[in-house]
């Protein structure tokens, strides 16, 4: 009998399993993983959230999630680095598939993100969520809470999502204070990473500056963010345009001055003493983007979360050469 050879997001029979791929060939799932709702036995779920009503600049990354799984192929190819371990040895991943949201009707929207969210979180796997704008992070905020309690928030971002709201208002810049306001979100635990436009207040969470950070280093940042952080659930919802235009110009409000993508994959790697409970990636507008570059950062960062989840559950890591 031949070996089975590609389209695994729809013959793999399990979480674990790999089949070989053309990387340049087949369903696009994320990591290659297969494509399931069933979710008994698994540790994470990947779901994408095609939405980008909320933006206030260029629109597009309602398709951010589909690129950030064709970015995802030669990361299923591979041992995970710097880890030296395969993520699937430790973890069971599956790729949820997307969302449904319905943009005709913007009341449903929230609501059914954070419906869609709490079935993934009752089942006991953790949710790797692929964006989308910024918006969809307050429903998955309120989902986790629901589950963990009040979160520490580690939020890499361009600009603090601070800015006054209203009720019922839908906008990639306000949900942030929304989620400290209902007390979904603590924000004496809470770190925003990569800051560089202006805000009136803080409301109590800790501000490193991208200028900070290019001056003391990610370290300093981790320290920073890990004494915070120590004891409480962690939520890591990253924003692509925390990182320089250089690095992320497919994003719909980018900011010269930020992160580097080496930056922002140390800060991710430097996460694994903390209990982290859920990461989102928004923001990749495949339109601005050029030779994927934005969607190849979103798919690494998605990934090295994973291989962080994996060495808390006892994957061991393998160095190669001087790291």
């Amino acid at each position: 009998m031949a070996e089975a050879r590609g389209e695994s997001a729809f013959r793999l029979a399990g979480n674990r399993e790999r089949l070989p791929e053309m990387t340049y060939g087949g369903a696009l799932s994320f990591l290659r993983r297969r494509y399931s709702r069933d979710l008994a036995g698994v540790d994470v779920a990947v779901m994408g959230v095609p939405y980008d009503a909320s933006v206030t600049y260029r629109p597009g990354c309602r398709l951010g999630p589909r690129a950030i799984r064709a970015a995802s192929v030669q990361l299923a190819e591979l041992k995970a680095f710097p880890f030296g371990f395969d993520v699937l040895e430790s973890l069971a991943v599956v790729d949820f598939g997307d969302c449904w949201v319905d943009p005709h009707h913007p009341g449903t929207v929230a609501r059914d993100i954070e419906a869609q969210a709490r079935e993934i979180l009752a089942s006991g796997a953790k949710l790797l969520t692929l964006g989308g704008d910024h918006f969809v992070s307050w429903p998955l905020l309120r989902a986790h809470a629901a589950r963990h309690g009040p979160l520490a928030l580690i939020q890499v971002d361009a600009h603090g999502d601070l800015w006054p709201d209203d009720p019922g208002r839908m906008d990639h810049g306000t949900m942030m204070g929304r989620a400290i306001r209902e007390e979904l979100v603590d924000p004496a635990r809470s770190t925003q990473v990569g800051i560089r436009t202006f805000h009136d207040g803080t409301e109590g969470l800790e501000v490193l500056t991208a200028p900070w950070i290019h001056r003391n280093g990610i370290e300093a940042a981790l320290e920073v963010v890990r004494d915070r952080a120590a004891g409480a659930p962690v939520y890591l919802s990253f924003d692509i345009d925390g990182l320089d235009p250089a690095f992320a110009p497919g994003t719909g409000t980018p900011v010269p001055g930020g992160l580097a993508s080496w930056q922002a994959l140390e800060l991710v790697r430097g996460l694994g003493a903390l209990d982290l409970v859920g990461m989102d990636i928004v923001e990749v507008s495949p339109p601005f983007d050029h030779a994927e570059i934005t969607a190849l950062a979103a798919a690494h960062l998605a990934h090295d979360w994973l291989c962080v989840i994996a060495e808390r559950a006892g994957a061991e890591r393998v160095p190669v050469g001087q790291l």
